[in-house]
């Protein structure tokens, strides 16, 4: 995964409907695969970065989810590029398909359209000219930020009414 495609997933991960431990995510971001590195340290090094991360987007949802700010891909011209991190976030989705359905099945399903888009999963999107396309994606990425908090906002309530009961 590249940096953006991580971000994505950790903050899938944090927003989602299910606490999801380390041990199942981590071999996700390595593809599967056990990494490879260079020596106990560099392992250690880079995990500790991931979790870092990953505990930042966990602290930002708890204390204050207006500050979430993620990690898209700029190019030199400017251009923000966020389907990366929409295909990470896509990828937490499916570790928990099945909770994520009550989200897509609901009325809040709406939520999901930014993340939808730009990961080309939106029906009928793929049958717009590349003008009509570029600015739907655009636009997806805009809106990414605020519907993500929503999103979390969603599961938190659904958590509180479990607690509750």
């Amino acid at each position: 995964m590249g940096l953006s495609d991580l971000d994505g997933f950790l903050t899938g991960i944090v927003v989602g409907p299910e606490l999801i431990l380390p041990g199942e995510w981590l071999p996700v971001i390595w593809g599967g695969d056990s990494p490879k590195f260079k020596n106990a340290q560099e392992a250690q090094s880079i995990v500790a970065a991931i979790m870092e991360r990953y505990n930042e987007i966990v602290r930002t949802f708890r204390d204050n989810p207006a500050d979430f700010d993620p990690v898209f891909w700029e190019t030199k011209d400017g251009l923000v590029i966020a389907a990366d991190w929409a295909e990470g976030f896509y990828d937490a989705i499916n570790l928990r398909p099945k909770a994520w359905k009550i989200l897509i099945q609901s009325e809040s399903s709406s939520l999901m359209n930014p993340i939808m888009i730009l990961c080309g999963k939106q029906e009928g999107a793929s049958d717009l000219s590349p003008t009509a396309e570029s600015a739907l994606m655009r636009n997806a990425a805009e809106r990414l930020p605020t519907a993500v908090i929503e999103i979390h906002r969603f599961w938190l309530g659904r958590r509180e009414q479990r607690g509750a009961h």
